[in-house]
């Protein structure tokens, strides 16, 4: 082989390494680019699942802390529309104000044989109980939605005083401080006051009374 020839061969060989390089090179380039992404890929997974074992750890610990907040409404918010209870307690509160009862009464009911209405006297073994609570026909009669809280409704009740047997009016506000504290009968919406016409520090009244409840 003439030293000519050697040369166009050594030259050729040359260049087909710098191709062979610059190919390598850019092969290599782009392998490295796609593995940094992947690799800035798992690493936003990685930090996106700590913040998931974060916020699930979290929400671990609040349904701990507020485990007791549904003990504490059914507490607060009776689960039924009991009416022999409800009259019980009034009857109770009224009993412990010296304050004498005419009738507690209750609205019509929805139900088809059941009676127009709910009366009890002061005595509450004369009251009509109210249809079974877990009674699908029978657990919303008679109650009206609260608006704006799902899921709540109120019972009205209206509470007649013994026009026979009037009372002191400190002894009626000590009857109706009671009743805005019991649970049953918390809050009272309207309340009409008859002066005696013998003694005008007696009066007889009549009181509409919310029950709320959550079935």
């Amino acid at each position: 082989m003439s030293a000519k020839r050697l040369y166009y061969v050594l030259v050729g060989g040359l260049v087909l390494l710098a191709v062979a390089l610059v190919a390598g090179a850019y092969g290599t380039n782009s392998l490295l680019a796609n593995e940094s992404h992947t690799l800035t890929t798992l690493k936003a997974k990685d930090q996106a699942l700590a913040q998931e074992q974060v916020s699930l750890a979290k929400a671990k610990q609040d349904i701990k802390q507020y485990a007791s907040l549904k003990q504490i409404t059914q507490a607060i918010v009776p689960e039924d529309k009991n009416q022999a209870e409800a009259v019980r307690e009034i009857v109770n509160i009224a009993d412990a104000n010296n304050v004498s009862l005419a009738a507690v009464n209750f609205p019509a009911s929805s139900l088809g044989n059941t009676t127009t209405g709910s009366t009890a006297t002061s005595t509450p073994a004369a009251t009509t109980p109210a249809p079974a609570p877990n009674a699908k026909t029978g657990a919303l009669s008679q109650l009206l939605p609260v608006k704006n809280i799902s899921g709540v409704y109120e019972l009205p009740i209206t509470v007649q005083g013994d026009p026979k047997q009037p009372v002191r009016y400190d002894k009626f506000v000590s009857f109706l401080t009671a009743l805005e504290h019991n649970r049953r009968t918390a809050q009272v919406s309207n309340i009409s006051l008859t002066p005696s016409t013998d003694n005008p520090n007696l009066l007889s009244f009549t009181l509409n009374l919310n029950e709320y409840i959550k079935p």
